[in-house]
């Protein structure tokens, strides 16, 4: 059986997240993951956001489900989870959780801070 301390990324959360119906849905659980996914992000053509938060960070815990449920409303976009904790050297830019970071044609085109499930809809109704 696996150790619940060792899970990182989503499933170290310890939350009962909707599953994902397209495949569009990652997490970060190192550095160099990050860095790979970013580099990804940056070379896709296609929309993405970065969802920066903590699994100790109450409001992370509670827009974390809806980001999960939004990855299924919005399938042409890539959605991505980095826990801040399990990145530390290439989320240092990262002041305030949870930080939504949205890119387009590989360019971040916008930033949101805190939660909001209208306003996170919102704007990935608006780049997409």
């Amino acid at each position: 059986m696996e150790d619940k301390a060792a899970k990182k990324g989503l499933a170290g959360t310890g939350l009962e997240l909707p599953a994902n119906r397209h495949g569009n849905l990652k997490s970060a659980s190192s550095d160099q993951n990050h860095t790979e996914i970013l580099q990804h992000v940056k070379s896709s053509k296609a929309p993405a956001v970065i969802n920066y938060g903590a699994s100790w960070c109450r409001v992370c815990s509670q827009i974390l489900p809806a980001f999960c449920h939004m990855s299924n409303k919005f399938p042409k976009h890539s959605f991505i989870f980095a826990d801040i904790d399990e990145c530390p050297e290439t989320t240092q830019h990262i002041r305030y959780t949870p930080t939504f970071h949205f890119y387009r044609d590989g360019d971040k085109v916008d930033e949101m801070f805190g939660a909001g499930e209208e306003r996170l809809h919102d704007r990935l109704w608006l780049h997409s």
